[in-house]
């Protein structure tokens, strides 16, 4: 048996990760069946190594999300012990190991507590909303959802979208030739699909309209039932872009929005709708919003201190 005391920044902080009547300690020492206790701006924990490595991963995420937000409800917590503490399913798909999540032979394992939340988030939710930085996965995980949905035969087609700031609007796209039309904003998606299957399946995939790639401007007017509709770097999208491209959404669809906040390419003083879609959706049911943040980066460890040299920017930039 082990003791551990883990230091919190304040009371305050020891407050709100304790809950009501330390109701979110119970919930970790019923879970992890441990002893874990609040004491005053510390919370002490006592069990096996393995319990304690779990109860310390649970706080820390719970930690995060508090910087995030002012409070947690029963629900994250909740959501935060089950992912951590049994592992969230693997989404079946045939991929290739160096990705950003573990793949074992047809199955994928997501590699961080982040990316478990949102595979769980994707699988509950029929709209799920991911936010963040770079290589955490968002938009490669999307994917593989979407493409172990239609190999379960849950869902008849996957349709990918961007919005395309520049010229890409009125690229010619696919199929036709496929390789040679792939619109340079859609080739990461494309890159994507290629990692799941064979190459000539995703061709077969794209002729006969199972899988669509396109810009968003071509999404106006239709509604897509039976889908898996990714939007990536929705951060790119205005308001009414954004409000356009979430009405589309048909019976039994889900519909994925990933992008980063700080990478906006909007003109000056526009409003990105994916800033907008998190507070005008924030506590409607049925709708999940996970943010992935640094730590759950899992491209080459050196992208990690690429961005960090990058960081001092972000702040001068914001006062202009």
């Amino acid at each position: 048996m082990k003791e551990l005391a883990i230091p919190l920044d304040s009371r305050d902080e020891a407050m709100l990760i304790s809950g009501n009547r330390d109701q979110f300690l119970k919930e970790i020492r019923q879970a992890l069946d441990m002893q874990v206790l609040g004491r005053g701006d510390q919370i002490l924990l006592k069990g096996s190594d393995e319990q304690i490595e779990k109860a310390v991963r649970i706080l820390n995420k719970m930690r995060e999300e508090l910087r995030r937000q002012s409070s947690l409800t029963l629900e994250e917590v909740r959501t935060i012990i089950e992912v951590i503490n049994t592992g969230v399913p693997v989404i079946s798909a045939s991929v290739q190991p160096d990705r950003p999540a573990e793949s074992t032979g047809r199955f994928l394992r997501p590699r961080t507590d982040g990316q478990a939340m949102y595979v769980k988030a994707m699988r509950e939710n029929d709209l799920t909303i991911c936010v963040g930085p770079a290589g955490t996965g968002k938009t490669w995980l999307a994917v593989a959802m979407a493409v172990s949905y239609l190999r379960q035969g849950l869902i008849k087609k996957i349709v990918l979208v961007r919005p395309a700031v520049e010229a890409g609007e009125r690229l010619g796209f696919l199929p036709g030739d496929i390789a040679a039309k792939v619109n340079p904003y859609l080739r990461p998606l494309f890159d994507a699909l290629n990692d799941m299957m064979d190459p000539e399946q995703v061709k077969r995939y794209l002729e006969n309209d199972i899988i669509e790639i396109a810009p968003l401007a071509y999404m106006r007017g239709r509604t897509l039932n039976q889908a898996v509709i990714i939007m990536d770097e929705a951060q790119n999208t205005t308001t009414a872009q954004m409000k356009m491209f979430l009405t589309r959404m048909g019976y039994g669809s889900k519909i994925i929005v990933t992008g980063d906040i700080t990478q906006v390419d909007l003109p000056l003083h526009t409003r990105s709708g994916l800033t907008d879609v998190l507070t005008r959706l924030r506590n409607i049911e049925n709708i999940a919003v996970v943010h992935l943040g640094e730590a759950d980066i899992v491209r080459n460890p050196l992208v990690q201190k690429i961005l960090n040299a990058y960081e001092p920017e972000k702040g001068r930039k914001s006062h202009h």
